[in-house]
């Protein structure tokens, strides 16, 4: 418990520091003009095909409901994409620097053993990102479920953050045996966290910054559970 409010706590005091701020503030605006980009091309003919699949699930009766539900539905998608969309930037763009950056100030103990961790990053995200997509157009019809808007998306958002940020976190300085044991021990922790930072993804204004703040909770989690793995092992930080 020590170690993950060590790594919420130092999360939002890297965040606020003005060098890493606006290296997190940016991909949220950019996912955000994306997002308006793909709304004005395809949103009235995803409209009109949401609201003809509405009416045949079983509990709708009322074109009413149905209009307000396709549109509720369409704007679910929309978050889902602007949210993936921010990660990725995050994930693939932002996040080697901030590694770097927290590695130096608070881990430089640690040495730098990882292998392939280009192409590992990149892969990892990928499928995640693809699982993300699917998944999350799949769930869709179940945030009609009264009361499942709560729990849907919080779960598979908490899915998402630990799947992508656990291993780039780790990439850079596990090898390929301590990042396997880190994530095969400590999995539940890692979901947990996930879902935390998902949590404040409902935030109104502070959700801009939470996949930037998901990365730094994830690297500071991370490089001390590194660390603590390889000092029981007896081994050269």
């Amino acid at each position: 418990m020590s170690e993950l409010f060590t790594a919420f706590s130092r999360a939002a005091r890297d965040l606020f520091t003005p060098a890493v701020f606006w290296r997190v503030l940016w991909p949220p605006f950019a996912a955000l003009a994306i997002c308006i980009v793909v709304g004005l091309s395809v949103w009235q003919p995803a409209l009109a095909q949401l609201e003809l699949l509405v009416p045949t699930l079983p509990w709708t009766g009322f074109e009413w409901v149905a209009q307000w539900a396709a549109m509720f539905l369409l704007l679910a998608g929309f978050v889902a994409l602007f949210y993936f969309t921010t990660l990725l930037l995050v994930a693939i763009v932002v996040l080697p620097g901030l590694i770097n950056r927290v590695a130096r100030q608070d881990y430089s103990d640690l040495g730098r053993h990882g292998e392939n961790v280009f192409v590992g990053s990149l892969l990892t995200t990928l499928g995640a990102t693809l699982i993300y997509l699917i998944g999350g157009l799949l769930s869709l019809p179940l945030l009609l479920i009264p009361g499942a808007i709560l729990v849907v998306p919080l779960v598979w958002t908490g899915w998402v953050n630990q799947r992508t940020f656990r291993f780039d976190a780790l990439a850079e300085h596990a090898t390929r045996a301590e990042l396997a044991d880190l994530i095969k021990s400590d999995r539940g922790g890692f979901f947990m966290v996930g879902v935390g930072c998902a949590a404040l993804a409902h935030v109104p204004v502070l959700n801009f910054l939470v996949p930037g703040y998901t990365a730094l909770v994830f690297v500071h989690l991370g490089l001390q559970r590194l660390r603590a793995l390889r000092s029981r092992q007896g081994v050269q930080l």
